[in-house]
């Protein structure tokens, strides 16, 4: 008797904790919600931790606002790749670049060699010019191509480490949110599996 008295009172405090949960969620301000609409997830998974009740070790979510955060997760991984192949093509598109600036910076390397073995008075583009100009010239050439590939270099470590944290930011968030689904849906199940054994005692009583 005292064992069905004590379950009858848990079902009810389950009860009440689960309506005045509803309650507060549905008089939240809308600068609360906003944080379902424009926060970041991990702000949003803040605000539902802040704003649920503990009841034995599950927590009580609304739907709505459960079904808001997987659509905001979804978007933002949607996002996260779109951003991570644009990196990716960018990424090629300097392969390609670093490519082809360091193919000429080989070419003008091989004619300079070949040059400076030949007489002080060399013709260049038609124009016979003194060796000294001619060296200075092609120095000069090859100074604005070393510049070019150390730019296209920087750029692409830049891109490169852009991509790697992004890759990294987007499986934490896959993990953290894959993790949060699933202790959310064991909590929905157990209380769900709770409230039908606690309506079984209080018929059987």
């Amino acid at each position: 008797m005292k064992t069905t008295t004590r379950s009858g009172l848990k079902f009810i405090a389950a009860i009440a904790i689960f309506f005045i949960t509803l309650a507060i969620a549905q008089g939240q301000s809308p600068a609360q919600t906003d944080v379902l609409t424009s926060g970041s997830i991990k702000d949003q998974m803040k605000y539902l931790e802040e704003k649920t009740r503990i009841y034995e070790n599950f927590r009580a979510i609304r739907e709505d606002m459960f079904q808001k955060l997987i659509k905001n997760v979804s978007d933002t991984m949607s996002a996260s790749e779109k951003k991570i192949l644009i990196l990716t093509s960018g990424t090629e598109d300097l392969n390609t670049k670093i490519d082809s600036l360091r193919s000429g910076l080989n070419t003008v390397q091989t004619n300079l060699n070949e040059m400076t073995l030949t007489k002080n008075r060399i013709r260049m583009f038609g124009i016979e010019v003194n060796k000294i100009t001619y060296n200075t010239t092609v120095s000069i050439i090859i100074g604005g191509l070393i510049a070019l590939l150390a730019l296209g270099f920087i750029a692409f470590k830049r891109n490169v480490t852009t991509t790697t944290q992004t890759n990294k930011e987007l499986q934490d968030l896959k993990n953290e949110f894959e993790a949060y689904k699933k202790s959310s849906r064991e909590a929905r199940e157990k209380m769900s599996m709770d409230h039908f054994n606690e309506i079984r005692k209080l018929k059987g009583g």
